[in-house]
């Protein structure tokens, strides 16, 4: 037991595993976890491991007393295995060890995936309504790529997709807004400026219409603060266009937190029903393609987005 608890505090991740036992868990394993919560165990990452005959409970008890313990990371997998190891339970296995070995590979000159594109998404986004005027007709589109690049002068730069009708009118007048959606924006809010094209609907229908000193509408609600800019440059990115801007007016509208692209995904925009289904899931919107290939020149039928943004039902 006190070579097992000094490994403990030696090792920078800690793999536990036992067993159900009278509604509890194995006595040797409740001290030695007592004995880790009585030495201030803290900063380091738990990975829970339980076996029961038909209701284990012991994954659930273990984290119940490490619940006091400061900064402790607990793996995303469990593994849950019922008396003995089956197809499902070998699954979680090899997921839980992929989780707690990825971080050495990837720290391995010879063993880590060096074209691993996903740490693009590492990124941190937030989530935009731009607005923007054509003459008479209002519009807006939902953008994730805004960043203040310079603090003197102010200066902000805002990509957008060359596709998108905002483009056009943002080359053509030299002005936008920018309104920064907090996390009690709806999933309504995504559907109406994202999903349609400003050509042919008109987006702030229904919509209370207020417009910043530019001419330009502003959002009534779901945002903590707008910024109006003047586009002062223009780069051209190739599928993309990047605006440099200087900031005209600014406003503050509430302290809610801003939205992000990850609060988005985890707590906004709706999980696809995919259960009993095969074939392909959209990445941006959730619409699911039920077949055995999904055509190449499929576009998503919610939110326009093509082939490459859909992915295979696990």
């Amino acid at each position: 037991m006190p070579e097992a608890v000094e490994d403990a505090f030696r090792y920078g991740t800690l793999v536990l595993a036992t067993t159900t036992y009278n509604a509890d868990i194995f006595p040797f394993m409740r001290t030695f976890i007592e004995h880790l919560t009585e030495r201030g165990y803290r900063d380091r990452t738990v990975a829970l491991i339980e076996n029961g005959s038909w209701a284990p409970l012991a994954a659930k008890t273990m984290r119940a007393m490490l619940e006091g313990c400061r900064n402790l990371t607990f793996a995303e997998h469990t593994v849950h295995i019922h008396s003995a190891l089956s197809e499902t339970s070998r699954g979680e296995l090899d997921a839980l060890a992929d989780e707690l070995c990825r971080p050495y590979l990837a720290r391995s000159a010879d063993a880590a995936d060096k074209h691993d594109l996903s740490a693009l998404f590492r990124i941190g986004y937030g989530l935009y309504v731009v607005t923007c005027r054509d003459g008479e007709k209002d519009n807006g589109l939902i953008v994730n790529t805004v960043s203040q690049v310079t603090s003197a002068p102010n200066r902000v730069a805002v990509c957008i997709n060359k596709d998108n009708y905002s483009h056009h009118i943002i080359r053509q007048t030299g002005v936008m807004n920018v309104n920064c959606l907090s996390e009690d924006a709806p999933f309504r809010v995504f559907e109406c400026f994202g999903f349609r094209s400003g050509r042919t609907v008109d987006k702030f229908e229904g919509w209370e219409r207020l417009r910043a000193d530019n001419g330009v509408l502003f959002l009534p609600q779901y945002i903590n603060a707008f910024l109006s800019l003047k586009v002062e440059d223009y780069v051209d990115l190739g599928t993309h266009g990047m605006f440099l801007c200087s900031v005209s007016e600014a406003r503050v509208i509430s302290d809610r937190p801003s939205m992000t692209y990850a609060y988005y995904q985890e707590n906004v925009k709706p999980k696809p029903q995919t259960e009993g289904k095969k074939g392909y899931v959209c990445k941006v919107c959730g619409y699911v393609y039920e077949g055995d290939e999904l055509p190449e020149d499929f576009v998503c039928p919610l939110c326009k987005h093509g082939a490459a943004d859909f992915e295979p039902i696990a």
